[in-house]
């Protein structure tokens, strides 16, 4: 019995015990723990089901269900009602959502961000359809947070990350990306990374600071880069057969609920760059934490037309409309 199969038993038998005699009893499983950016959004939407319907929502954080690969495969088989997961672990399933990897394509203005997440027709008209024909029903995504590079050496420049395994997730563009940066990138499950950095396989990773915090990665590396590069983008999903079976009243509970959760973890990160940033500095007093000048980003920033050169190829049929209609979303979000 393999590994996944023992995870995914084990999650039938979770839902045989606790969920078929009641069948108001919902599971949803994303991929970080309870206190963390996922974990907070789904709290928020357990709460706000729970207070508005007799509906229980169970949540499952990382690592109570097997790695990202497993808890996607028991939401499309329906173990799972609800999964949160980042198109950085979806783009084999749906390559248009590698998108989300172009460089410099999300803006940094928090604002502009937090208005495209809301508005954009891309993700509420163009990504759904995409996200039905693998069993899923699109409720939302958010952004988690600007993301960081945390390395063993110093990095200024590309030139800095030559020759440096660099550990993406399981992601065909953010692969790309990384080899145009000039690292050697190194997809890796999200459970095998603080090892491989302690025992020096892979020399860096990135991630939003709250993370870098929460999981103690400045303690097996040594600088933090803030190259402005990207923002963490993740998905919250239903089962579609699930989503499609409920009545009217319940779906609308469901939409209400994403709603109140996306409203709360957007407030809830407010601050929190900065203030996970300060947690490391005093954990770790030597960690070296760099925000690049737009000089020194610029070599950076060069890349991005390749990479998306490169997501047209690879991102599948609806690649240049997605492109295309995110590019106007972010252009009318600056507008505000």
């Amino acid at each position: 019995m393999t590994r996944r199969t023992i995870f995914a038993t084990s999650a039938l038998a979770l839902m045989l015990g606790a969920g078929a005699a009641a069948a108001d009893t919902w599971r949803y499983a994303f991929e970080e723990a309870m206190e963390e950016v996922q974990g907070k959004f789904a709290q928020k939407f357990k709460e706000e089901v729970e207070a508005n319907s007799d509906h229980e929502i169970q949540l499952f954080p990382f690592g109570t269900l097997g790695e990202s690969a497993d808890i996607m495969e028991q939401a499309q088989s329906g173990i799972l009602q609800f999964v949160d997961q980042s198109p950085g672990f979806t783009g084999a399933l749906i390559p248009e959502a590698q998108v989300f990897f172009v460089p410099y394509l999300l803006p940094s203005d928090e604002e502009q961000l937090v208005s495209f997440f809301r508005n954009s027709k891309a993700i509420n008209e163009l990504f759904p359809p995409l996200y039905a024909e693998q069993g899923l029903e699109l409720l939302t995504m958010f952004p988690e947070g600007e993301v960081m590079m945390t390395t063993t050496e110093a990095v200024s420049g590309p030139a800095d990350l030559d020759e440096v395994k660099f550990r993406v997730m399981t992601n065909p563009l953010l692969v790309e990306s990384y080899k145009a940066f000039g690292a050697t990138p190194t997809p890796l499950p999200w459970g095998e990374v603080y090892g491989a950095l302690q025992t020096g396989i892979i020399q860096g990773q990135e991630n939003p600071a709250f993370f870098i915090e929460s999981t103690k990665m400045y303690e097996v590396t040594d600088h933090i880069t803030r190259a402005g590069h990207n923002n963490f983008t993740t998905a919250v999903m239903a089962n579609k057969e699930f989503f499609d079976g409920l009545s009217e009243e319940d779906q609308t509970v469901i939409s209400n609920a994403i709603d109140a959760a996306f409203d709360y973890i957007i407030d809830y990160q407010d601050g929190l760059t900065e203030e996970s940033l300060a947690k490391i500095q005093e954990a770790k007093p030597s960690m070296t934490i760099t925000t690049l000048s737009e000089e020194e980003r610029a070599p950076f920033k060069a890349t991005a037309d390749s990479v998306e050169q490169e997501f047209l190829e690879i991102g599948g049929e609806q690649a240049q409309a997605i492109l295309d209609q995110m590019k106007a979303d972010l252009e009318a979000a600056a507008d505000g």
